[in-house]
């Protein structure tokens, strides 16, 4: 049995979607009933967990070899994910797929020093462990900047000109499917990117292109970035790790490229252009 957390997520619902079109039992594990309910309804073997609780962690993880762990994004996502690596021993899971962040050995920006210790912790376990490290998602150009495109047709960033090799999460969620479902991959760290750096200038032209209407990038410096962070409610030490990463970027680590998706999968990884047009097809845009 596979456990799946983070079952609601941008990444783990996909996760989930590629082992149901597979047809391998998996377990999903949610944060609310609610969730849980609701993928119970669709079929699906569905639990609750709270990381702030570890006794609802440990009968989650039962009977599951293999665990796919992914924690909220939250200032103490490190402390909960460790609960998760306690858990999983207690419950005697034998493999963690854990999703990490790109560079998170050197810890040189704050969402590495969430990951890394916590990879740490998977090695130090005695659990069988593979490392997911992913660029940033394709798919947070929606989820992040679509509000400000479909309202102002602009997006807004801190990452000035910096090449970044997104990746989509359909290609992350392919290796995390191998590393559940096959061997070979115990002890193994893959760097998941896209196959071509782009600026947001970049993207912008291209969603210009295919939407048929201007859009703008504006690039803003790193304490205005961070006042529309805050006036959309995002609590101050989360706008405070993105507005690192923004800076991860902009100094030029995020642009380089690596063939892991397509050495892990087969397939090579997915163009953002592409991307930009399957979203402009599903009239996520809007007119």
């Amino acid at each position: 049995m596979i456990c799946v957390t983070g079952s609601s997520g941008t990444l783990g619902s996909e996760v989930i979607r590629q082992l149901s079109a597979g047809k391998i039992s998996y377990r999903g594990a949610f944060f609310s009933e609610q969730k849980a309910e609701k993928a119970r309804l669709k079929g699906i073997e569905a639990v609750t967990i709270d990381y702030n609780r570890p006794e609802t962690l440990v009968p989650a993880f039962q009977d599951c070899e293999k665990l796919f762990l992914l924690g909220p994004n939250t200032p103490d996502q490190a402390r909960l994910e460790l609960n998760a690596v306690e858990a999983a021993k207690a419950a005697n899971v034998r493999h963690i797929v854990k999703q990490s962040v790109m560079g998170a050995p050197a810890q040189s920006f704050s969402l590495a020093k969430v990951h890394y210790p916590v990879e740490v912790a998977v090695k130090e376990s005695g659990i069988a462990w593979t490392f997911l490290r992913p660029n940033s998602f394709m798919q947070n150009l929606v989820t992040y900047m679509g509000e400000t495109i479909r309202a102002e047709d602009t997006f807004y960033s801190a990452s000035s000109t910096a090449d970044i090799s997104h990746v989509d999460i359909r290609d992350v969620a392919a290796v995390a499917l191998k590393a559940l479902t096959e061997t070979g991959h115990e002890g193994m760290a893959y760097t998941l990117t896209g196959p071509e750096a782009w600026t947001y200038d970049q993207v912008s032209e291209e969603l210009t292109k295919v939407l048929g209407r201007r859009i703008r990038h504006m690039n803003l410096s790193p304490s205005d970035y961070k006042d529309g962070m805050l006036a959309q409610g995002m609590p101050e030490e989360i706008a405070d790790r993105m507005l690192d990463l923004e800076r991860y970027f902009r100094q030029g680590h995020a642009s380089h490229i690596t063939r892991d998706i397509e050495q892990v999968t087969g397939q090579k990884a997915r163009q953002y252009a592409d991307y930009i047009r399957q979203t402009a097809d599903s009239g996520i845009w809007g007119e």
